[in-house]
């Protein structure tokens, strides 16, 4: 009688126990990141938005950030303020640029720092 002697293939205990550690700091950390990526993306529209608004052709400075004042008043996006863009003109078009940074604290001492910058071109 030959005896057949099969590999037995599978996750060990230990491949499972750091593939689950992995996953669930990879969660952790998207959901810490996620609301500030969000918050940026609600800024680039906020941004767009206003840049775009045909009753700001013509407008000054002062009136572009009070028309993006009352946008984020309405839609969020306050971590940039109205002080902190810069707007310029291209020919007839408003563009509004802006630069932040945002540290986000994830366990113990160690943070994540992104700078966010965008453009309303």
């Amino acid at each position: 009688m030959k005896l057949s002697i099969k590999r037995q293939s599978g996750v060990t205990l230990t491949g499972l126990i750091l593939v689950g550690g992995l996953l669930f700091f990879l969660v952790v950390l998207g959901m810490k990141v996620a609301p500030d990526v969000l918050g940026y993306f609600t800024i680039v529209n906020n941004v767009k938005a206003t840049a775009h608004d045909p009753a700001l052709i013509g407008a000054g400075v002062p009136q572009v950030r009070s028309a993006y004042l009352k946008r984020i008043q309405l839609g969020g996006g306050s971590d940039v303020l109205p002080e902190d863009l810069e707007i310029t003109k291209e020919g007839n078009e408003i563009v509004i640029s802006f630069a932040y940074s945002k540290k986000i604290p994830l366990f113990a001492n160690v943070s994540l720092l992104i700078d966010f910058e965008g453009s309303s071109k």
